[in-house]
């Protein structure tokens, strides 16, 4: 699409506004994936090595993981004479890999980046201080030659244990760069392991890897290498394994000149119709250039986008309660003009010739208390990465360096909010934080459960710090998300939609909460002519929240205990959620009877409540 400076394309806002929010655009590049329907991406394999199609542990059992037939799963079942290593046909740099891996009680294996720096893979569930050997550490590496007690050294352990219950599918992100050499072989800078992520929560970030460590493949360090497995140590199960390769190469900017323009309208005006008030040569681009930053102005940058590669691009605009668009050849390949703010979406994918392609950047700073705006962009081959400085978007200058922090300290603490929940913001939520560390979101609007989360409770920042115009608290854990749905629906029959949050239900009435005498919430609501009262308690001895229900209704009502994917029942009355991945465990002798359905492409279990009084319980684990 043409956007000419000289034409105000006010008309043509909204409707890219309506447009963004009915079709999420591109985010990132696709991945390459590691089919499993065979193991042939995988070089020399021993019989320990197998595909299936699922598989599940004994939770009672060490080491234990049952298959069966099918695709989609990599399984290491080693025994005595078949326990290699497994090594990758591609040898990678830098890499960015993510995966889903499953581990069965004090199992132990590790992840080899270039056959050389070992991501430690083991049961840690229920570890309080996690060292170098848990779930998600970098392995110490060794020197024979050292006195006992002093031959292992430089492992680092996570930053915090997210480690999942054994059996559970845990999701694997991984930033890694090697290390550089020069034309003659001598090392210029030691291998990195630039981010790692445990489902969904930083455990490291920019560590320093001075050599291999313990068990490599490889004594040397090198520009390339395979991923590794390890296979000698324990089973253990991978599934969704994706990557991309980069290289060193960046896109740059050159020959950049800023025009500055007084404004303070939220549609752009016509350009050619303003005089700038200021004009300069620059070498980089930042909000920082507002000679004040409570000022209403238009930055104007234009020059050259040096392209690397011929190839397919996304670039990632974000700006602070403004407005902005971004030119490539003169075609428009972002248009936010109008008020848009950090939430806002401005992503675009466009195919790029390699050479170095005019470009116009604006941002419309057209609010005195607001400043801010960034650019990224991925590229073929090319990690995402910033073509603004780092200040030009400095949300944290007002914030305080340590983050407002709501603790739990002599009994349990209940805290309303707003919470963002599946990328939505949830208005009539309370946040529970107990002294087993054990904490829950509830929306109280729904009668839902939302999430549940272990260690330090509550991030209260965004709701306490200046204005707290978002009045967000966040879950200061790694959290596992629920389905939101309200949790009691009046179904016609077995096979009837389960009812969402929207529209509201008019027949939901909330009837509060009420607190027992160790400061534990009880929620009330009706919904028609049934009472349910919902009352959750966090497990003195592991990771567990157990549920007490009790309804008292007219006719039949139903209740949802999860949903997923994929929900499979286990051994003794537990069940599985797979895309979660987290149990749902009934006691021995459960007085109602669940059932998994199908509905509208995923799993539910549900069970049948009949009329009169009941109640029920079950736990959650993960």
């Amino acid at each position: 699409m043409l956007f000419l400076l000289s034409i105000s394309c006010a008309d043509n806002s909204q409707k890219e506004k309506t447009a963004a929010a009915t079709e999420l655009p591109m985010q990132y590049l696709p991945f390459k994936t590691i089919a499993l329907d065979t193991i042939t991406e995988f070089k020399n394999t021993t019989d320990n090595w197998q595909i299936a199609g699922n598989v599940r542990v004994d939770r009672s059992k060490d080491k234990v993981m049952r298959l069966n037939e099918g695709q989609g799963i990599l399984v290491n079942l080693p025994e005595e004479g078949k326990k290699n290593n497994l090594f990758t046909v591609f040898d990678h740099g830098s890499i960015e890999l993510e995966l889903d891996v499953m581990m069965p009680r004090k199992s132990n294996s590790g992840i080899y980046f270039q056959g050389r720096y070992e991501l430690q893979l083991l049961d840690s569930w229920g570890i309080e201080d996690p060292g170098y050997g848990d779930m998600g550490g970098i392995y110490q590496r060794w020197d024979d030659a050292q006195e006992e007690g002093e031959k292992g050294y430089e492992g680092v352990a996570p930053i915090i244990n997210a480690a999942k219950a054994p059996g559970l599918w845990q999701h694997l992100k991984v930033i890694f760069h090697p290390a550089e050499f020069d034309n003659s072989g001598n090392k210029l800078k030691n291998a990195l392991f630039e981010e790692v992520w445990l489902n969904g929560v930083q455990i490291h970030k920019n560590v320093v890897l001075n050599g291999p460590t313990r068990g490599a493949s490889f004594e040397n360090e090198s520009a390339l290498g395979p991923l590794m497995i390890q296979g000698d140590h324990g089973a253990v199960a991978f599934k969704n394994i994706k990557y991309k390769l980069y290289g060193d190469h960046k896109v740059s900017l050159s020959e950049i000149a800023m025009s500055e323009y007084e404004n303070k309208e939220v549609i752009l005006p016509v350009l050619d119709s303003l005089n700038p008030i200021r004009e300069i040569k620059t070498d980089s681009i930042s909000s920082k250039m507002a000679t004040d930053w409570r000022s209403q102005r238009i930055f104007k940058y234009t020059g050259k986008m040096n392209i690397p590669e011929t190839g397919d691009y996304i670039f990632d605009l974000k700006v602070n309660v403004a407005g902005g668009l971004l030119l490539i050849n003169r075609d428009t390949i972002v248009n936010m003009n109008g008020d848009y703010n950090l939430d806002s979406l401005g992503f675009a994918k466009v195919r790029l010739e390699k050479g170095a392609l005019p470009f116009t950047l604006i941002y419309n700073k057209h609010l005195p208390w607001t400043i801010g705006f960034s650019l990224d962009v991925e590229g073929p081959g090319i990690q995402k990465h910033a073509l603004t400085t780092k200040s030009s978007l400095d949300l944290g200058r007002n914030r305080p360096e340590e983050g407002i922090m709501v603790d739990v300290l002599t009994k349990p603490v209940s805290q309303r909010s707003f919470l963002m929940f599946k990328n939505k913001k949830r208005t009539h939520c309370i946040s529970v934080g107990t002294l087993q560390k054990i904490n829950y979101s509830y929306d109280l609007a729904a009668g839902s459960l939302l999430q549940v989360w272990d260690k330090d409770f509550l991030d209260a920042t965004e709701m306490w710090h200046g204005r707290g115009e978002k009045q967000l608290g966040q879950p200061a854990g790694f959290i596992v998300s629920f389905h939101g749905d309200p949790e009691i629906a009046v179904l016609k029959d077995d096979n009837s939609i389960w009812p969402n949050t929207l529209p509201a239900n008019p027949q939901f009435v909330p009837n509060g909460y009420e607190f027992d005498r160790d400061g534990h919430p009880a929620f009330s609501y009706q919904l028609g002519d049934a009472l349910i009262l919902d009352k959750l308690l966090p497990s003195d001895s592991e990771r567990r929240l157990n549920r007490y229900l009790e309804t008292e209704s007219k006719t039949t009502i139903y209740h949802k205990l999860g949903e997923g994917e994929a929900i499979e029942k286990l051994e003794e009355g537990t069940y599985i959620i797979n895309n979660e991945s987290y149990y749902i465990q009934l006691p021995a002798k459960y007085p109602l009877q669940p059932f998994i359905r199908k509905s509208e492409g995923i799993d539910e279990l549900l069970v049948e409540i009949p009329a009169g009084k009941q109640k029920f319980n079950y736990s959650i684990i993960w």
